[in-house]
C-alpha cells in the first residue's frame, strides 16, 4: 500500500484538500464498482495537520486531521532503519491566503518538507503551495511551475529555481509540481500513472469524468503585457495599438514619428512591458482572437481578419504558441456554452 500524506494548513484551498484526498483514496475503486469488479485500494490517504489540530481553509470550512505532522517525522525516522522503505508521498495543498503570512504560521510544515526531502520521499505541490516547497529550499536548482498568476513573484524570490509557469506538471527527481489552483487532478493522476500504473490512472480520470494528459497552462493565462509603467512614449503606442490592433507596425516607422532611434524604441519598450513593440502587437492581436473566440460566432478565418492577419497557417501557427492549442481547440474549451 503506498501511504499519501496530504500536509494541511489553514487558510488552504479546501477543494485541494479534499480533492486530492478523494481522488487517491477512489483510485481503484470507483471504476472497478462502475465495473462490478472486486475493489482494490492503491492508496492510503492521511490528512496531517500541525499538531494534528482541525484545519480553518480559506473558504471557511473546517477539516480534521488524521494525523499530526510529528506522526509523519516518527515515520520517517522509523523508515531510515528500514532495508525496504515502504513508499510515501507528501502533498501540499494551495495556499489561499497571502504568501509571507503561510510562511510564518508554518516553520513546522516546511521543517517536515525538509526531512522527507533529505530520505527521498516524493514530494508534490499544488499551485501555490509550491511556494512552500521553494520556501524549504527543496526546490533549489530544480525545475517547478506554480499559478502562472503568481510567475513573476515566484521568480523575484526564487531566482534559483528553473519555473516553468507554462507548464501544468513538472517532475524533477523526487519532486512534482502542478499549477492553478484545480491543478491538483492533473498532479494526482499523474502521480496515480507513475506509482501505479496508466491503467489506473486512465480509470480513475474516466470515473471522475475528467480530463486526463492536458500539459499547459497557456490557454488558461492572461496575457499579462499590459505591465504598469511611466514611459510616456511606450504609454501613446500602446493607445495606438488598442484603438486599432490591426495596423502594420514598423520600427523605423515608430522611431522616426517619436523622434528616437530605432535602438532606444526598442530598449523603452523592453524596459516598460519586457517585450518590443512588434512582440506586444501580436500579444494584442492574440489576446482579441482569443475573446473573438469566447464570446463571437465568427469562424476562425473572420477572427483571424479582424485582429490583423491574414495568412492562416501562420495566425494559427503563432495563435498556438501563444497559448498552447489551436484556435478551434480553444473556442470548443472556453467558448460561451448559452
Amino acid at each position: 500500500m503506498i501511504n499519501i500524506y496530504v500536509l494541511g494548513f489553514n487558510q488552504a484551498l479546501a477543494s485541494a484538500i479534499t480533492g486530492v484526498v478523494d481522488l487517491f483514496a477512489l483510485a481503484g475503486v470507483t471504476w472497478n464498482r462502475i465495473q462490478q469488479q472486486d475493489t482494490a485500494m492503491a492508496f492510503h490517504v492521511q490528512l496531517a495537520s500541525e499538531q494534528g489540530k482541525n484545519i480553518q481553509c480559506i473558504n471557511g470550512l473546517q477539516l480534521a486531521a488524521h494525523c499530526s505532522f510529528s506522526d509523519v517525522e516518527s515515520i520517517i525516522e522509523k523508515q531510515c532503519s528500514k532495508l525496504t522503505p515502504e513508499t510515501n508521498i507528501l502533498i501540499v495543498p494551495t495556499i489561499g491566503g497571502p504568501i509571507q503570512q503561510a510562511f510564518n504560521n508554518n516553520p513546522a510544515l516546511i521543517r517536515l518538507l525538509n526531512k522527507a526531502n533529505i530520505v527521498g520521499w516524493t514530494i508534490a505541490g499544488n499551485c501555490t503551495g509550491n511556494f512552500l516547497l521553494a520556501e524549504a529550499g527543496i526546490l533549489d536548482g530544480k525545475s517547478a511551475t506554480t499559478h502562472w498568476g503568481f510567475e513573476t513573484e515566484f521568480k523575484q524570490r526564487y531566482p534559483q529555481i528553473n519555473l516553468q509557469a507554462e507548464q501544468l506538471i513538472t517532475r524533477d527527481e523526487n519532486i512534482f509540481c502542478a499549477g492553478g489552483g484545480i491543478a491538483w487532478f492533473d498532479l494526482g493522476l499523474h502521480i496515480i500513472e507513475r506509482s501505479v500504473d496508466f491503467e489506473t490512472a486512465m480509470q480513475t480520470a474516466k470515473a471522475f469524468v475528467i480530463d486526463y494528459r492536458r500539459d499547459s497552462q497557456l490557454s488558461y493565462s492572461l496575457m499579462r503585457i499590459a505591465k504598469p509603467h511611466q514611459d510616456e512614449l511606450v504609454h501613446s503606442i500602446q493607445e495606438m495599438i488598442e484603438q486599432d490592433c490591426t495596423i502594420s507596425l514598423s520600427i523605423d516607422e515608430l522611431a522616426i514619428q517619436n523622434n528616437v532611434s530605432q535602438r532606444t524604441l526598442i530598449r523603452r519598450f523592453n524596459n516598460a512591458l519586457g517585450v518590443p513593440p512588434n512582440t506586444y502587437l501580436q500579444s494584442v492581436r492574440i489576446e482579441r482572437a482569443r475573446k473573438m473566440l469566447e464570446e463571437s460566432d465568427y469562424n476562425v478565418d473572420t477572427v483571424m481578419n479582424k485582429v490583423g492577419y491574414e495568412d492562416s497557417s501562420s495566425f494559427r501557427r503563432l495563435f498556438k504558441k501563444k497559448t498552447g492549442v489551436t484556435p478551434t481547440e480553444y473556442r470548443t474549451r472556453f467558448s460561451r456554452r448559452l
